[in-house]
């Protein structure tokens, strides 16, 4: 898949707290967007690893992200 921007964020949720409202607005530009989380954010404190996956899945489709994959890294550990 072609794509225009790739936002790439170490845990779920850091592409849409650091740069969501100018995905947001290159998306209502017509750019295709894609975003790639490193890790489930496993050892965060806001929630499990699949609670802050149905949120980063909600989160693209409200983005309009054209693809979200994670690849599981684990968190904190990977160099």
């Amino acid at each position: 898949m072609k794509l225009d921007i790739l936002a790439i964020g170490a845990h779920p949720d850091d592409v849409e707290l650091g740069c969501g409202a100018t995905l947001a607005k290159e998306i209502n530009n017509g750019k295709k967007v894609g975003i790639l989380d490193l890790t489930r954010g496993e050892l965060g404190t806001r929630g499990s690893a699949e609670i802050r996956d149905k949120e980063a899945g909600k989160a693209a489709k409200i983005l309009g992200a054209s693809v979200r994959l994670n690849l599981e890294f684990a968190d904190g550990f990977f160099v």
